[in-house]
């Protein structure tokens, strides 16, 4: 049972999830997680396909941080995470994430622990850059890119730069996936394929279809259930 909440961290979310059956594949979003899960501390890079977690399912706990603030606060630029799950040890002093560690698992509730270790973090970070809400802003809306970094008076290649420190690759696949997760928003509310490829963006159905299957490795009847 996946269950979230809004974080006390601007523009964060904090998770847990106690599986099913058989774990399903975790889809591109634009975002990094700090993890826990049986007795680890890991960070979830950002993804560009589906992941399927290995070996039987198991309970997770996280936060899943504003596209494009993680690298910041775990100093390391996102695109060395990319497609990668990584022990937090592997970023940050073995001595330290052993603290953390030991936080977490005496902790009631992991989730909030892992928020208060972000917080805390985030109290000796300097802010996010404000460019990058305004980016993640101006693409969700559907805004193509070349317009985007018009309005915000960056380069192609200055943005394309900044875009791989915080987000992990370049400025239009970040569009493409942020467009994918309004496509499945949209199609899990019910509105119809064909609808939903207009409102999300997408040229027409079959461009859809393509990008889902790119992106997520399915038909998009089967990634909702449908078969």
């Amino acid at each position: 049972m996946y269950a979230e909440r809004a974080s006390r961290l601007t523009g964060a979310v904090v998770w847990t999830n106690t599986p099913v059956g058989a774990a399903g594949p975790v889809l591109p979003d634009g975002c990094m997680d700090l993890l826990w899960s049986e007795g680890r501390l890991l960070v979830a890079g950002p993804d560009t396909r589906p992941y399927v977690p290995e070996g039987p399912a198991r309970s997770w706990a996280g936060v899943r941080f504003f596209p494009g603030t993680a690298p910041a606060l775990l100093g390391v630029p996102a695109h060395e995470l990319r497609d990668r799950r990584v022990d937090l040890a592997d970023l940050w002093p073995a001595a330290r994430v052993r603290r953390l560690s030991g936080r977490v698992e005496a902790a009631p509730d992991p989730a909030t622990a892992l928020e208060d270790i972000a917080l805390d973090r985030a109290a000796h970070t300097a802010p996010p850059d404000p460019l990058l809400h305004r980016l993640v802003a101006r693409l969700d809306e559907g805004r193509p890119v070349a317009v985007t970094a018009s309005e915000l008076g960056v380069g192609a290649r200055t943005l394309h730069r900044r875009c791989l420190a915080a987000f992990g690759y370049g400025p239009k696949t970040l569009a493409r996936i942020l467009r994918l997760q309004r496509a499945l928003a949209l199609a899990r509310s019910g509105v119809p394929y064909a609808e939903t490829a207009v409102r999300a963006g997408y040229a027409d159905q079959p461009h859809l279809a393509r990008e889902v299957r790119e992106l997520a490795g399915m038909p998009l009847g089967e990634l909702l259930g449908g078969g």
